[in-house]
């Protein structure tokens, strides 16, 4: 295809502010609450279900807000803000009537996390905050009116993560053990002591703790103890045994919900090459059918009203926008809110394709393929995108950078290496210190199917990531110099001995894990740390960094690009100051994303749109 021929996609469309996003109906069902731009910042709107007005109700004008929920009393939303990406969240409350939003949880370099917010007790709520001890989260209790804040459970050194039951009572924990292992501990009541529930083997990876049952007598859990992938499990607290709600023989249980009008636990999900949804409650079967007739799309329940007939819900898909639908399951009756970028419905995206590549010592992996549109899929310029974590996965619906990098004319390849959540143990724990080694190689023979299916030129082929993907990006550049034209490195730890020293007081407790999975004698690291193999790297590379990240500090990108530049190695660097692990403002995607496309450009060929001049992004 001609480059006048081919519509591109604007990048500020896919890198923008979306329009409207993360919809959520108030307890009462009279509102929706929901993120929206405000002077080009994602802000808090409110507007009536019935009536329609729109009102912003919470902004701040330095950074973007990406999380909102309803506080009880229908009357007031809560919302989440960090400074300057540095993960230090701190809870905030705004009227609908447009009063001043107040900070539930102020102080300096204290972190929050949302723990219970529960509608049948809308004068407080339940947040895991670190401000008595930065390494540890204790469980707050908030009164709403008052602004105050208690401690109600007290860490005692070990507890990773709390559970609230359904009267707000803190009666489950994880807690790490001395050998690694995950302790499930419960209690009967406030004042009851705690015991062990159940112990989880490292090799078992972490469980979660779920929900309660509505009587509070049993307890829910997602854990691969006793199987290899993991089962969403039932416990009877008083007598310690547990059945199995669900299970796969192959792929992880990966999500639940609850029925916000009974608290019963009536719906789990697998995620599979697409995520599916299973009735725990036949009552639920027919929800769930007529919820999934709809929209096409992988479907999440956002929230629902206290009485559980009206639910906010999500649909995503790969090649377009994702839309927002209210559903009531009493009608079966849905009303269509808003898609998150209406403006993509002018273009013709790209499907994802679930992909098998074979691995070199047999190990089946799974990812997606991502082609341009209206082209052969012959010898195209390639991008090998690598996920973060690593323990995550990729997965099918709309991704901004994937449909960018397939508008502008590369096939797009995404696997799940060993190591990668979601596919059981085995496949995770068959990732354990190989950072450097099966993950990479996994990666690198993605690449080899990608040419072998004749898809890729092999001259043409960038690897591009973040964080974990980031250092894979390094490792990939270090270990193989011929195997990759170019890279683009996106908050890459460099050094693993460097990365695990400097690591954010919160994730302490979770330093076992990190040395099981990474490894932790410092020459092993050293070894899987492409620093020390930068003289090995030739190929041009891009590195983008946030200067306040908590997890991969800007040192981690600094000492590869002065090893790089003193070997005379052509880098560009972009440092936003503005940034944590990961771009949040608008503005700044735009400018990455348009240093980006001019770098493959020149080395990969592809097409590219004009920078603006608001894409300076300097070095």
């Amino acid at each position: 295809m001609k480059a006048s021929d081919h519509v591109l996609i604007p990048r500020d469309i896919l890198f923008g502010s979306p329009e409207n996003s993360n919809a959520c109906i108030s307890p009462d069902g009279e509102y929706v609450a929901y993120l929206a731009p405000f002077d080009k910042k994602l802000s808090v709107w409110v507007r009536g279900v019935r009536e329609g007005t729109a009102r912003m109700i919470a902004h701040d004008p330095a950074r973007p807000i990406s999380w909102v929920a309803w506080q009880g009393d229908s009357r007031h939303v809560l919302y989440l803000q960090d400074a300057g990406g540095n993960e230090n969240y701190h809870l905030f409350r705004a009227g609908i009537d447009i009063s001043q939003p107040r900070d539930l949880t102020p102080g300096e370099n204290v972190r929050t996390i949302p723990l219970s917010i529960k509608h049948r007790h809308p004068d407080e709520m339940l947040v895991q905050f670190n401000r008595r001890n930065p390494e540890l989260f204790d469980v707050g209790r908030i009164h709403f009116e008052s602004g105050t804040v208690k401690i109600d459970t007290e860490n005692p050194g070990d507890v990773m993560t709390w559970l609230a039951d359904n009267d707000y009572v803190v009666r489950a924990a994880l807690a790490q053990s001395a050998d690694g292992a995950t302790i499930i501990r419960v209690r009967d009541s406030a004042d009851a002591p705690w015991r062990d529930l159940d112990s989880i083997p490292s090799k078992d990876f972490v469980p979660s703790i779920v929900s309660f049952s509505p009587d509070n007598t049993r307890l829910y859990a997602i854990s691969a103890k006793d199987s290899n992938a993991a089962r969403l499990i039932c416990y009877d607290l008083a007598t310690g045994k547990s059945d199995v709600a669900l299970e796969d023989a192959t792929y992880d249980v990966s999500g639940a919900f609850v029925d916000p009008s009974t608290n019963e636990l009536v719906a789990a999900s697998i995620l599979r090459d697409r995520l599916e949804w299973v009735a725990l409650d036949d009552r639920f079967e027919r929800t769930l059918l007529t919820l999934r007739s709809i929209f096409d799309g992988d479907m999440v329940i956002a929230n629902g009203t206290l009485d559980g007939t009206t639910f906010a819900v999500r649909y995503t898909t790969d090649a377009g926008p994702a839309r927002y639908y209210l559903f009531n399951r009493v009608t079966e009756e849905s009303s269509f809110l808003f898609s998150d970028r209406p403006a993509l419905l002018d273009y013709s995206l790209a499907p994802m394709r679930p992909i098998q590549v074979p691995a070199r010592d047999g190990l089946t992996l799974h990812g997606y393929l991502t082609l341009p549109q209206d082209v052969e899929p012959k010898n195209l310029p390639g991008v090998l995108f690598v996920h973060g974590g690593p323990w995550h996965r990729d997965r099918w619906g709309y991704d901004d950078m994937i449909q960018w990098l397939a508008n502008r004319g590369y096939a797009v390849i995404q696997v799940n290496f060993r190591g990668s959540t979601g596919y059981g143990k085995a496949f995770l724990n068959a990732g354990n210190r190989e950072w450097a080694g099966k993950m990479r190689t996994d990666l690198l023979d993605a690449r080899d199917w990608a040419i072998a299916q004749g898809i890729v030129d092999p001259s043409r082929f960038a690897i591009f990531g973040g964080s974990y993907g980031g250092y894979a990006v390094l490792t990939a550049l270090a270990f193989t110099p011929d195997a990759f034209t170019c890279g683009v490195d996106i908050v890459g730890p460099s050094n693993l001995n460097t990365l695990l020293s400097s690591i954010p007081p919160y994730w302490k407790p979770l330093i076992r894990i990190f040395h099981e999975r990474m490894g932790e004698d410092p020459q092993f690291l050293a070894s899987h740390s492409p620093l020390f193999k930068a003289g090995e790297i030739r190929a041009p590379l891009l590195v983008a960094q946030g200067a306040n990240d908590p997890r991969v500090k800007q040192q981690e990108s600094d000492q590869i690009v002065e090893a790089l530049r003193k070997n005379g190695v052509p880098v560009t660097y972009i440092v936003f100051p503005d940034e944590g692990h990961g771009f949040a403002n608008p503005q700044n995607a735009q400018r990455f994303s348009a240093a980006t496309e001019a770098f493959l450009a020149q080395h990969i060929g592809g097409f590219l749109e004009p920078a603006q001049q608001a894409d300076d992004y300097g070095e």
